[in-house]
């Protein structure tokens, strides 16, 4: 073929669509291999798209804005050195837009159907008509769904807490008078709380009024979404890590010499979590329906503070079989990679357990919200110099100790008071026992 299709990438196991926030090349460029194309946003992470081939930018189907599902084409390249004919062009066209036009052949009826973006002044993605199609959502009822998406776009997370709250029957029917005669379908809908709870400010002369940035939306409709999803319950312990702070404090210059890599308390304690994590496998966990997907892979994220002030959780893969030199090198390169927004998709995908460190900015204590669709969310809090009783042979003494407090938030469902408990008393166990003439 004289043309090749640049297709929406697939970011993420869960992801399913793109915002393409940025094109750097026109129609009638022309690019070189690697030359990059666009930038695309997902609820992930953005990412710059470069070309596979070398040639002349022939068409662009999407502009910026646009949500675009994975897999289909958003531009068309003309190979280097092949004639641009008329002929060709349509054929491309027609082979690409045949995936697409497919799944759009459905009843009238069902909200599947390229018919309800006609016929709505809201638009559905793709993803959410797929969705609506599995649920039996008719057209009636998902026009009744509040989007917290760009102009009110329904979301798939939008969907899915409006599917948390529904009620058992299927709203969509084959009868429409049935389902009208019938109040539970008209009264069950939770979007009506949702309009409910949006408080409405007034604004004066002297405010200021800032609009949210992207990923700012992204990790308000991600934070609310988990609060709707997992009942959450926070445990806290205190723990000494005195041994902890006076062997950092010895070796890290040593440790920095020798290996070229700062080290921090991080790594301490992401060793000691997935250390914890292996011995109580409840908690490295996700619920699907009535299921428990116990992870095989313990994946520790870690919550990094960006200089805009949003939030994003880069994961240490398979931290339980990395000794602590290997966890600082993860640590320290996740970190400098997501300030300088050189993450890539693979460095935020499939984390397991979350650990977010209220510490950094001199808070003791703090209850954070889990990270779906995990389970469990551990917050550390300052290291402060405490007196403390301490036991020794001849007898209890009062010494200066120091203290950190660890706060675990955990979903209710499938992780009891007991389970919850044991585990943050774990961590602290493995912290307060760190071996203050462990060699480097």
């Amino acid at each position: 073929m004289s043309t090749f299709e640049i297709l929406m990438p697939k970011m993420g196991e869960s992801v399913e669509e793109a915002t393409i926030t940025k094109w750097f090349v026109s129609e009638g460029d022309t690019v070189q291999e690697d030359d990059v194309l666009l930038e695309i946003a997902t609820d992930k992470v953005d990412s710059e798209i470069p070309s596979p081939v070398a040639g002349t930018v022939k068409e662009i189907k999407y502009q910026v804005d646009d949500v675009v599902p994975v897999g289909l084409p958003v531009a068309v390249i003309l190979l280097e050195g092949a004639e641009d004919t008329a002929e060709e062009t349509p054929a491309a066209a027609s082979t690409s837009a045949e995936p697409v036009t497919a799944p759009a052949e459905e009843p009238a009826v069902s909200a599947g159907s390229d018919t309800i973006n006609k016929d709505s002044d809201r638009f559905y993605s793709p993803l959410v008509r797929s969705i609506a199609k599995q649920e039996g959502i008719g057209v009636e009822e998902l026009e009744s769904i509040p989007g917290t998406g760009k102009d009110g776009r329904v979301t798939k997370n939008d969907m899915h807490a409006y599917l948390a709250n529904r009620g058992q029957k299927p709203a969509s029917t084959p009868s429409p008078q049935t389902s009208v005669s019938k109040p539970q379908p008209a009264a069950a809908p939770a979007p009506l709380p949702a309009k409910e709870h949006k408080v409405h400010v007034s604004v004066s002369a002297n405010d200021e009024i800032v609009e949210m940035g992207r990923m700012r939306k992204l990790i308000a409709d991600h934070m609310v979404m988990s609060k709707q999803v997992s009942p959450h319950v926070t445990s806290v312990v205190e723990a000494d890590v005195t041994n902890m702070v006076l062997w950092r404090t010895k070796m890290k210059d040593a440790f920095q010499q020798k290996y070229g890599e700062k080290i921090t308390y991080m790594p301490i304690i992401t060793e000691a979590v997935a250390k914890a994590l292996r011995d109580f496998p409840g908690v490295n966990a996700s619920v699907d329906g009535d299921n428990i997907i116990l992870r095989k892979n313990v994946n520790v994220g870690m919550a990094v503070s960006l200089p805009s002030g949003d939030l994003i959780v880069p994961v240490i893969k398979h931290a339980d079989q990395k000794n602590l030199v290997g966890l600082t090198g993860d640590v320290n390169r996740l970190a400098n990679d997501a300030r300088a927004n050189k993450l890539s998709p693979d460095d935020i995908q499939d984390g397991t357990f979350t650990i977010t460190n209220f510490g950094s900015f001199k808070n003791i204590i703090g209850t954070p919200i889990i990270n779906q669709p995990q389970v469990a969310i551990l917050a550390t809090g300052s290291i402060e110099k405490k007196p403390a009783v301490i036991e020794t042979p001849t007898g209890d003494v009062i010494g200066i100790r120091h203290k950190m407090f660890l706060s675990l938030s955990y979903d209710h469902r499938i992780v009891d008071g007991a389970l919850g408990g044991a585990f943050l008393r774990r961590i602290g166990d493995y912290l307060e026992a760190f071996d203050i003439n462990r060699e480097i």
